[in-house]
């Protein structure tokens, strides 16, 4: 059995952070959970179902309202912090970012945050979401195999040497949706690379643009909009990986529920799971 408690504290020891960041929240505390429903996005049909299928706690992975949707736009400051470590001088990080914070900002606005929590409660569910230190986990997973399989090539590696490494992992051989290369070219050298996960949500073109100008020939992201790429495919510069969003998730998600299991705790996956 295991406490919501017990869960964040697992999250945060395996991703390497210290508190709970700001899109991550316990919605409905519970205690000596045996029987878990996880999804990527879980909603209140979602709740309904854990409780039908004799579950005593239910974790999604996606925000899903509360504090975790309204204070989402601090999480996206992790940008910055990636450009910095990565050279982008720090006046024109700030400037790349900060159309995304707006944006999300003023959508928080728009959201009724309580929604499923709200649910949740009359349920009396145990409920919560781990978002940002999954992610964390994936990308440091992803970091490590791609230098791993680089550091064993002669020469000077290509973006298809970067596909190569994330395809010896099974959330990529198993995905439903292919690595892709929306921007330059699998045959391009690799360059220079930025892995941008773990980040809230993709930097788009603004993002990608300031790596290109400062040095960073390949950004990573694990998704990007289409008319996002439309505008790096005018301008060029630079490649841009795209992983896909839920086998990327998975890969922070799957040791997460490993772990949860080694516990004794049954999880039932499900919506993307």
């Amino acid at each position: 059995m295991i406490s919501t408690n017990e869960l964040v504290d697992l999250a945060l020891t395996m991703s390497g952070m210290e508190k709970l960041p700001a899109d991550s929240a316990v919605y409905v505390e519970g205690n000596e959970l045996s029987k878990v429903l996880f999804g990527i996005d879980i909603g209140a049909a979602e709740l309904l179902l854990a409780r039908d299928l004799g579950c005593d706690g239910v974790i999604a992975h996606h925000p899903a309202g509360g504090s975790a949707t309204l204070r989402f736009p601090e999480v996206l400051t992790r940008q910055l912090e990636f450009m910095l470590e990565h050279g982008v001088p720090e006046d024109e990080a700030r400037d790349a970012v900060q159309p995304m914070i707006t944006r999300a900002t003023m959508g928080s606005h728009a959201r009724n945050h309580d929604h499923v929590p709200s649910v949740a409660r009359a349920l009396g569910m145990p409920f919560m979401n781990m978002h940002l230190p999954l992610d964390e986990l994936g990308r440091q997973m992803m970091v490590e195999v791609i230098h791993d399989h680089l550091s064993t090539l002669g020469g000077d590696p290509t973006v298809q040497d970067a596909i190569n490494a994330l395809m010896t992992m099974p959330e990529f051989v198993s995905a439903v949706t292919p690595i892709m290369v929306p921007v330059g070219g699998v045959s391009e050298p690799l360059g220079q690379y930025a892995i941008v996960h773990a980040a809230g949500t993709n930097g788009g073109a603004h993002v990608a643009r300031a790596y290109f100008r400062n040095g960073i020939d390949t950004v990573l992201y694990i998704h990007c909009a289409g008319d996002e790429v439309m505008r790096l495919q005018q301008e060029s510069g630079g490649n841009l990986i795209v992983s896909g969003h839920i086998s990327s998730d998975m890969v922070g998600i799957n040791p997460y529920v490993r772990e949860i299991e080694a516990r004794g705790v049954e999880v039932i996956r499900i919506s993307g799971l």
